[in-house]
């Protein structure tokens, strides 16, 4: 698959995220959600942090653009994300119309967007989201793996 200079810089944005997420003790997954020429959402792994389920990065992108863009509809948009999202962030991406998802790196036990299940791109909802994988899959599954066994030591 071919990514664009502007997927990988996103991307890069996105990773940056992961890493101030992991420098706070959070799981390091972060994500940048782009449309209109401008980033209108970022967000990073918060739900030890903010003690709430729902804070994944995914979750606070879209709350973050669903404010800049002035509703909850978000066409034209694409989502940057380090790891394939669950089955609510997954959820979520369809509720909000968002067109394309990019994610880095698969998540074997919860990804909801090809791995375990595909909520974003199932034909039985109004909406699907075009996704693509694998842009800088190696960087973000090191981030994650650094951050795993750093806990399995302590």
């Amino acid at each position: 698959m071919s990514f664009s200079e502007l997927d990988k810089q996103m991307m890069q944005l996105a990773l940056e995220e992961a890493r101030l997420a992991a420098a706070d003790d959070e799981v390091p997954v972060g994500a940048v959600l782009y449309a209109r020429g401008a980033i209108v959402g970022r967000g990073r792994n918060r739900r030890e942090t903010g003690r709430d389920a729902t804070l994944h990065a995914e979750m606070i992108a879209i709350r973050e653009a669903c404010a800049t863009m002035g509703g909850w509809r978000l066409p034209d948009s694409t989502l940057y994300v380090t790891l394939e999202p669950c089955p609510m962030c997954a959820g979520a991406l369809v509720q909000a119309r968002v067109e394309r998802l990019v994610f880095a790196t698969t998540d074997p036990k919860g990804g909801c967007c090809g791995t375990v299940m595909n909520i974003a791109d199932n034909p039985g909802f109004n909406h699907r989201v075009q996704i693509e994988s694998g842009l800088l899959a190696e960087e973000a599954a090191a981030l994650l793996k650094a951050f795993f066994a750093a806990k399995r030591n302590k």
